[in-house]
């Protein structure tokens, strides 16, 4: 069942789309905000939910990141139907999936926040186990609670099961493998002080990707919560600002 507020999302615009992906562990409401902004540009959003998120965190762990992938194509199908073109934008591990769909499929531009290609040395990621012994275990995973967001927003599981960090750690390397293949204008969004993704993912990902039309836009701070901290107007003007023009 899934949750009251984690729910995918449609806000009905033009016929320019735009596709947004939340991050691991997480729910499309920590985009709604992000969404509402675009539309009021004239697009048509669609937020997705990833497999296994929003409902429990267990299903989650049954997940894979081929799952994960299934739900954002299964988003560019919907709107496909409904809008002349697409453009893509995810967050943390989304951002990996909106550089992947725009490897894989023809969208008209990609904008990646926080995206994940190194893990912060602060997460500790050499203790995580082999997947083998990670199967059926789960560490909290802590975050303040966010203000003036949508009340969903902070409804993300507070644990996570280890299996699925293996799934996301497979989610960077097919990005690092695809992204040679990302020829579409693509944002590159990064905080300095995000302890989440590492800053240097950002260079990695200007650096590897083919589009002919690339930058990166980073803020001072924010930390990996981008679109939900008070630098959100900002980051919205910007990106809508990459969409329109």
């Amino acid at each position: 069942m899934i949750l009251p507020g984690a729910e995918p999302f449609l806000l009905p615009g033009g016929r320019r789309g735009v596709i947004l992906i939340h991050g691991f562990t997480g729910l499309p409401a920590e985009l709604l905000l992000l969404g509402q902004h675009l539309q009021q540009k004239g697009f048509t959003v669609l937020g997705v939910r990833l497999a296994g998120h929003g409902t429990d965190v267990n299903d989650m762990s049954h997940m894979t990141d081929e799952d994960w992938m299934d739900s954002v194509r299964d988003g560019y199908a919907i709107l496909s139907g409904l809008t002349d073109e697409i453009s893509v934008i995810g967050h943390s591990m989304g951002g990996l999936f909106a550089m992947l769909l725009g490897a894989e499929c023809e969208v008209a531009k990609v904008v990646s926040i926080a995206a994940p290609i190194f893990i912060a040395p602060e997460q500790g990621l050499e203790a995580l186990p082999t997947r083998e012994a990670s199967a059926g275990m789960f560490v909290p995973k802590s975050r303040r609670h966010l203000k003036n967001v949508p009340a969903a927003a902070n409804k993300t599981y507070r644990k996570m099961p280890l299996v699925s960090v293996h799934e996301l750690l497979d989610t960077i390397e097919h990005t690092k493998g695809s992204i040679e293949n990302l020829t579409a204008p693509l944002l590159i969004i990064h905080s300095h002080d995000d302890h989440t993704a590492d800053p240097k993912s950002a260079e990695y990902i200007y650096e590897k990707a083919k589009s002919g039309r690339k930058e990166i836009c980073w803020f001072d701070e924010g930390g990996h919560l981008l679109p939900l901290t008070e630098q959100r107007d900002k980051l919205f003007e910007r990106i809508g600002e990459f969409l329109l023009n």
